[in-house]
């Protein structure tokens, strides 16, 4: 069996709402994988088939574990990966407010590791197959059978407000826009998405412009991203990146590498 990397999206138009996409992420060979990923404005569910952590960020095969499942909240900092021998993972990619729908009573503070996402008998179904449709119908139905509908207006209002207006946004007039307090607002957006939302921002205009790069227009020089993305300067979108990527830009996206057919953009350790 080769190594697997691969994205899909959900078929199941509840679900296509709330989660942006799975991977499918198999090692069989593995001795060790280290890699980067960055802060982004989603939270995933990772579903390891037999690991244990032996510290935040190092999982290790146990052909004896159980499968393991880690909740990754929103993330301000790089987080750097290891995994020791053999992988075999499956992660669902969730929209913002996307989890919510789904589990509730969570901390969006740190990463979860003690909780029951799915059943071991539902981890079993889905590491038996590599089907993509097969894989993508059973990832479908254990989220829809446990859909609970969560609402927060002010939430709502505040990520489409903050996504139509990324380039020109400030808190102040997002708070006066809704009619609440600063304090109220962030105080939802730290309960429900774990960061502020000043933060929640930058995260938002930091992924726009690698996506801007990757995607739409890769010959886009770094300049004309800060300009279009309304960074005061050079500088600024400079101090952006150093802070979200550990990189500067030209860096970051030189030793980047992208994964499936999403947005995954990792750096991938030698």
């Amino acid at each position: 069996m080769n190594d697997t990397f691969e994205t899909f999206k959900p078929k199941n138009s509840l679900i296509k709402s709330y989660v942006d996409y799975y991977y499918l992420d198999i090692k069989p060979d593995n001795v060790i994988t280290e890699f980067q990923c960055f802060p982004h404005f989603n939270n995933t569910i990772s579903l390891y088939q037999s690991h244990t952590q032996v510290e935040k960020g190092h999982v290790i095969f146990n052909e004896a574990a159980k499968p393991f499942q880690i909740f990754t909240p929103i993330r301000e900092k790089v987080l750097h990966i290891i995994q020791s021998g053999k992988v075999h993972r499956i992660v669902i990619v969730f929209h913002p407010l996307g989890i919510q729908q789904f589990y509730r009573q969570l901390n969006f503070a740190d990463y979860i590791t003690d909780f029951e996402f799915l059943s071991q008998q539902e981890l079993n179904t889905l590491f038996s197959t590599e089907d993509p449709e097969v894989f993508t119908n059973l990832l479908d139905s254990c989220l829809e059978k446990r859909f609970k509908n969560f609402e927060n207006a002010i939430l709502e209002q505040s990520i489409d407000y903050i996504f139509s207006q990324c380039d020109d946004f400030t808190v102040a007039e997002l708070s006066s826009k809704l009619g609440i307090s600063r304090q109220h607002l962030n105080r939802n957006f730290q309960a429900h998405l774990g960061v502020s939302v000043k933060k929640f921002h930058e995260i938002v205009l930091f992924r726009k412009t690698v996506n801007e790069k990757l995607f739409e227009n890769p010959d886009r020089n770094f300049t004309e991203l800060a300009h279009e993305f309304n960074y005061n300067d050079q500088s600024h979108f400079n101090k952006a990146y150093k802070n979200f990527t550990e990189n500067s830009p030209k860096s970051f996206f030189d030793k980047g590498t992208i994964l499936g057919n999403q947005d995954t953009f990792w750096c991938l350790q030698p």
